[in-house]
């Protein structure tokens, strides 16, 4: 870590003669200032995880939303399926029902090619 302009106190470091009162002020001094910007960085680092954290929980409910809106889709995709499946089952019976009855030939089928197209 860095502490900021000061040095951190050495006993190696030059200093000018000193009481032993007056080297305990600098040395709490320099404690203090330090404690202090670690406070700092402490009270930045818990507002950058609430921050996060708010950010998560929106995220967590975007999740939540798209796999609704997928679930959705894909249910009314399959009835679209479906939907589509019983109107070409019931086109294509109704056809081979006329050319069966009729017994003749529409758009180019003869009835001896008809076959029953139900995929039920």
């Amino acid at each position: 870590m860095c502490y900021g302009q000061q040095r951190p106190f050495s006993r190696d470091s030059p200093t000018p003669a000193q009481s032993p009162n007056d080297h305990n002020a600098v040395a709490v001094e320099d404690l203090r200032g330090r404690l202090a910007e670690t406070e700092a960085r402490l009270i930045r680092a818990r507002a950058r995880e609430a921050e996060l954290n708010r950010r998560l929980d929106e995220m967590k409910r975007f999740v939540s939303v798209m796999e609704i809106i997928e679930t959705y889709l894909r249910r009314r995709f399959r009835e679209q399926q479906d939907y589509v499946s019983r109107l070409f089952s019931t086109s294509l019976r109704g056809v081979a029902f006329a050319l069966l009855v009729n017994n003749q030939s529409t758009y180019g089928y003869s009835p001896a090619f008809v076959v029953d197209w139900s995929w039920s």
